[in-house]
């Protein structure tokens, strides 16, 4: 009897493990089978690829977040914040691209450290002072761009003529195949650093047990200013890929991949039982939020249904990753 109710138990920890892959899987299959000439073809796939690049990228910085025990609300404001500075150096000023990208991460780097100092030395809890920066950002954006999006040929705000305009590499960088490459590098690196250098595993200790890892000898302020500056660092390069996707900067224009790139995270930490916010796990979480999404529209359900579905999915993914970690 006990060893048959150990088989159930393990069997019931495999399926919640692995459900993330599973969901992913039946969806592939089942949208192969309703769609095989349109659904089931290599051109779709690398659309879908594409299409989850930046979730993905901005999915990398939430999970350094959240691997630190930390939370960002704001992640869509401070990618549109980036597209903003970006697109406003290339068109109004006609700056270097590479350049212009480095000041872009700088300034969003800048924004994370005083959201850092809100969490940090002001003791504001994550949650709040991450929603305080989201609407602060969200306004600053509308100031500096004189209340409108940033596209080639468009005035600057006093009214004056732009200098430059959107460079090529830029536009590269929005297309496949080059944002999937950029999606895996950044996926890659983030692994490699979270599971494989001590860095990683301080994150991981702090963000598991704030105090056992300060009687540990781990500085934790440090590491959790750490984790933030490098979630800011992906963050920014998310706005980025916004900003080549669309070439212009757009009024919240990175606004709508934020919770999908939280719903990444979060189904992410039950793969493989991790229990935990990991590079891979996030990978298949967008992936699964990026099949859905594709498969329902290319089933033509009605847009104001999409969501409805999409949630419903994506409650069961959750539940499996939070009842995992509660068994554990």
């Amino acid at each position: 009897m006990a060893d048959t109710k150990k088989k159930q138990l393990n069997a019931g920890k495999l399926i919640t493990d692995w459900a993330a892959v599973i969901a992913v899987v039946f969806l592939l299959v089942f949208f192969s089978a309703k769609m095989p000439d349109t659904f089931a073809t290599g051109a779709n796939f690398t659309t879908i690829f594409r299409s989850i690049a930046v979730t993905t990228v901005m999915a990398m910085g939430l999970t350094m977040t959240l691997a630190v025990g930390g939370f960002d609300l704001s992640a869509g404001s401070t990618a549109t914040m980036a597209s903003f500075i970006l697109m406003s150096l290339l068109i109004w000023y006609d700056m270097n691209v590479w350049l212009a990208i480095l000041l872009t991460i700088a300034g969003t780097l800048l924004i994370t450290l005083c959201t850092m100092f809100l969490i940090v030395v002001c003791k504001i809890p994550d949650l709040l002072a991450t929603c305080a920066m989201m609407f602060f950002l969200d306004g600053l954006s509308l100031t500096y761009s004189g209340g409108g999006a940033i596209s080639a040929g468009m005035p600057r705000p006093d009214g004056s003529q732009s200098l430059g305009g959107v460079p090529t590499v830029l536009k590269t960088m929005g297309t496949s195949p080059t944002i999937i490459v950029i999606m895996v590098a950044v996926v890659i690196f983030v692994h490699i650093f979270l599971n494989y250098t001590k860095y990683g595993r301080y994150i991981y200790g702090v963000g598991g047990n704030r105090t056992a890892a300060r009687l540990s000898g781990i500085p934790v302020q440090k590491y959790r200013i750490l984790a933030g500056l490098m979630a800011g660092t992906f963050i920014a390069l998310a706005g980025i890929l916004v900003a080549s996707r669309n070439q212009s900067a757009q009024i919240n224009g990175a606004a709508a991949f934020s919770m999908p790139a939280l719903s990444a995270v979060f189904i992410g930490r039950s793969v493989a039982g991790q229990g935990k916010p990991n590079a891979v796990g996030t990978l298949i979480g967008a992936t699964l939020v990026g099949v859905l999404d594709n498969g329902l529209v290319m089933m033509s359900v009605p847009y104001y249904s999409l969501n409805a579905i999409k949630g419903v999915v994506l409650a069961i993914a959750l539940a499996s990753a939070y009842y995992t970690t509660k068994e554990e």
